[in-house]
């Protein structure tokens, strides 16, 4: 008896995915645990391994295709024994009745197409007769070029017609909208008004968006629009932090360990959560989460976007620890190969750019975390050490706080107490 092949839930979140490769073909025998595709969901690129034994009879969705809801069948499993080509694959499910019509009511025409009297932006052309509002530079251009004003979109404040809606009358093409940007989902932040604009007439080429870009262009909006920001920024010495990462490293390099100063950040912000319990919550409502576990998300760049793998209980566990964890989610990261609980959750995050040479930023708040912490690259500075002039190793870290559930002096404490951790690093080792 044939076996349907569904698309699996491969995160709580997940409704639907792209299924990005099959691994086998129709005829393979597969056993359970054998991998049968890579499945792009909004959060990484996943392999699905095969539960049951049999042979792939057939292949229903064919790779590289969006939007595929979870739940639907994907391929056709046929018994050991049983004649795979004489497998049917699953008949297509009706559509949806909100799709068609409701019942016992007639369906709603289809909308009217737009017209070339519809502006780029939505707003009507004016009709004959009306004013035309237009610019004095616009008028002369098309008085000089023969444009009937009345048939021109405008594509200034309040449909106002200017130079470039003239100018691209008869001409090179006038910028326009993607027409195929999506509209946000009801439940999500609404994205910015108004169609997204490109000049056709420079070069280019328009790239789909994986559902990784999708979901990060989500929740940074929704962090943006819906999260009350309050940056606070320290500039901390590193001079003993790395001359004990030095020391640190030489003698853990029988064991193939090799600390980053990320590392050692890493550690550093967690311990002081865990000393400031403030700034170690989510706002929920009309509830504060407090947390009694620092577990520190870490922003790693990836071919396809931007993930943030976790070190769990990064105060207590020890540095070389923090280390060997590091690399291997890093790298996982990489190749697309996280398991969902290994990036979803944390109680705060780290965006180390100093190794792309930037001195200071602030970073975007990773919901429904409350903090991140932004760290800058180190670098020699003038510096006052004990009432002196000299020349110390400094960074800057900007703290960027959910202002709703943390107050400025409590962040402005974490920060205090980050940058003594960083300065006095013993403390870190016990």
């Amino acid at each position: 008896m044939s076996t349907e092949i569904k698309m699996p839930a491969l995160s709580p979140t997940m409704e639907e995915g792209t299924l990005a490769r099959w691994l086998v073909k129709e005829g393979d025998s597969v056993k359970s645990g054998d991998l049968l595709a890579e499945i792009e969901t909004d959060k990484a690129t996943m392999e699905f391994e095969a539960v049951d034994e049999g042979v792939i009879a057939r292949i229903v969705v064919a790779e590289g295709t969006d939007g595929v809801k979870v739940g639907s069948v994907i391929a056709v499993l046929a018994d050991e024994g049983e004649d795979a080509g004489a497998v049917e694959a699953p008949k297509a499910e009706p559509a949806p009745a909100a799709a068609t019509a409701e019942a016992g009511k007639p369906s709603e025409p289809a909308p009217a197409p737009v017209t070339a009297a519809k502006a780029a932006n939505g707003a009507a052309a004016p009709a004959p007769g009306d004013r035309i509002n237009a610019s004095p530079l616009a008028r002369r251009i098309a008085e000089a070029k023969g444009v009937d004003l009345s048939a021109v979109a405008g594509s200034g404040p309040n449909g106002r017609i200017v130079k470039a809606d003239v100018e691209g009358v008869g001409g090179a093409p006038v910028p326009r909208p993607f027409a195929d940007v999506a509209a946000p989902a009801a439940s999500a932040p609404a994205a910015p008004a108004g169609p997204v604009w490109f000049d056709e007439s420079i070069p280019h080429e328009a790239e789909k968006l994986s559902n990784i870009r999708k979901t990060i262009a989500r929740r940074l909006t929704e962090a943006k629009q819906t999260i009350p920001h309050i940056y606070l920024t320290v500039d901390v010495r590193l001079d003993a932090l790395l001359k004990l990462r030095g020391e640190l490293n030489a003698s853990l390099e029988p064991r193939d360990v090799k600390l980053s100063v990320n590392d050692l950040l890493i550690k550093a912000l967690a311990v002081a959560l865990m000393q400031t319990p403030k700034c170690n919550v989510t706002f929920a409502g009309d509830r504060l989460i407090n947390y009694h576990r620092a577990d520190i998300s870490v922003a790693v760049s990836t071919p396809t976007g931007l993930i943030t793998p976790i070190i769990r209980d990064a105060a207590t566990i020890g540095l070389a620890s923090i280390s060997t964890q590091m690399k291997e989610l890093a790298e996982r990261a990489k190749q697309g190969k996280l398991q969902p609980h290994e990036y979803q959750g944390g109680t705060a995050s780290i965006s180390n750019m100093g190794m792309f040479g930037i001195k200071q930023f602030d970073a975007v708040i990773n919901p429904p975390q409350g903090m991140i912490l932004a760290v800058g690259a180190g670098e020699k500075r003038p510096f006052v050490v004990d009432d002196a002039l000299g020349v110390a190793t400094v960074m800057s870290a900007t703290g960027s706080f959910d202002h709703r559930a943390i107050d400025g002096a409590d962040g402005a404490a974490l920060m205090q107490l980050f940058k003594s951790l960083v300065e006095a690093p013993f403390g870190l080792l016990v």
